[in-house]
């Protein structure tokens, strides 16, 4: 087997090297902010879902040639322009599936991952909006019905997030904009996706470690995750009679644009991941097999279930 292809075991110095650049652009970014706010001018900040910006740049190339288990299968993936959304539309076009990219702004990204999913032969819709908005929702679901002519995976991947020290730092403003982007689009999205899911169709959630272990300078964010995950079980027992299966992806501490652009403290984007009892991140193209897995017909008698791609760490659930 090709080295390469049996897993990665470390992080190199290279890697580290770039976790530290990534760092240190981070915390610019912060103190320019920072100073715009004191001085009331406007801040024109680099997109935070960017990751063509990155130094060290996150691996989304699946990883073995397709087997054709998504074959003549469209899935729409929400957040689907970089990380593990990127990831997860990459390998589904492997796998043979038709793929409506879903993201909010970030236009370049977006087109990148849809030269990605047309390299694999397959076509890519890009949908870009506002998922807290409910009217956007079911528009993307119309439109990847209209341009792709079904609906058989909808990925529930998109997500933000806003570190804060303390529960009085998170304004009322925030509180509502991550439950709504997090946990309140994916009510919308089902709802609207439910009148085009057949016998065999399924949705995958992405929930999060931090709902397992918790995170005290994420807790909003890890309120939303605790919600997804029940919020999985519960639709998983809805739905189940209707032969539309259930699951989520728990991802650990992925490399991916949310963390080292998404306002986190510049220690914790250079020590980030090395907590894990793989002492590293994991890349997107690490996590994207579960959804490929919870997908698939391989998981067939699964339903109302979480996977764990964690880099090790032991929890319950």
């Amino acid at each position: 087997m090709d080295p390469d292809k049996q897993g990665k075991v470390g992080e190199s110095e290279a890697e580290k090297h770039s976790k530290q650049a990534d760092a240190q652009a981070s915390e610019a970014a912060k103190e320019a902010a920072r100073e715009a706010a004191e001085s009331g001018a406007e801040q024109r900040a680099s997109n935070p879902d960017s990751e063509a910006d990155l130094n060290r740049q996150p691996q989304w190339q699946p990883i073995y040639p397709g087997s054709g288990r998504l074959e003549g299968k469209v899935a729409l993936v929400t957040g689907a322009d970089s990380g593990i959304g990127r990831a997860v539309a990459a390998l589904y076009a492997r796998e043979g599936a038709d793929v409506a990219i879903v993201y909010l702004s970030n236009d370049e990204d977006a087109e990148e991952t849809r030269r990605i999913v047309e390299a694999e032969g397959r076509k890519a819709l890009l949908l870009a909006g506002d998922l807290g908005d409910p009217d956007f929702c079911v528009g993307a679901v119309e439109a990847c019905v209209s341009e792709l002519g079904r609906l058989d995976v909808l990925v529930n991947n998109a997500g933000e997030q806003h570190p804060a020290q303390d529960i009085t730092d998170i304004s009322h403003e925030q509180l509502e904009r991550t439950f709504r982007t997090n946990i309140f689009a994916m009510f919308y999205l089902v709802q609207a996706a439910l009148p085009h899911l057949e016998k065999g169709s399924a949705i995958v959630n992405c929930t999060s470690v931090t709902m397992y272990k918790g995170s005290a300078e994420l807790l909003d964010y890890s309120a939303t995750k605790g919600a997804i995950t029940a919020f999985t079980r519960s639709l998983s027992e809805s739905l189940v009679g209707r032969g539309i299966r259930v699951n989520a992806v728990a991802p650990g501490p992925i490399w991916t644009p949310l963390n080292p652009r998404g306002g986190a403290d510049a220690d914790k984007v250079r020590k980030f991941g090395e907590s894990t009892p793989m002492k590293r991140p994991g890349e997107p193209n690490e996590v994207a097999p579960s959804f490929l897995f919870l997908a698939c017909a391989d998981s067939s008698y699964m339903s109302g279930q979480v996977l764990h791609p964690n880099g090790g760490t032991i929890v319950n659930g």
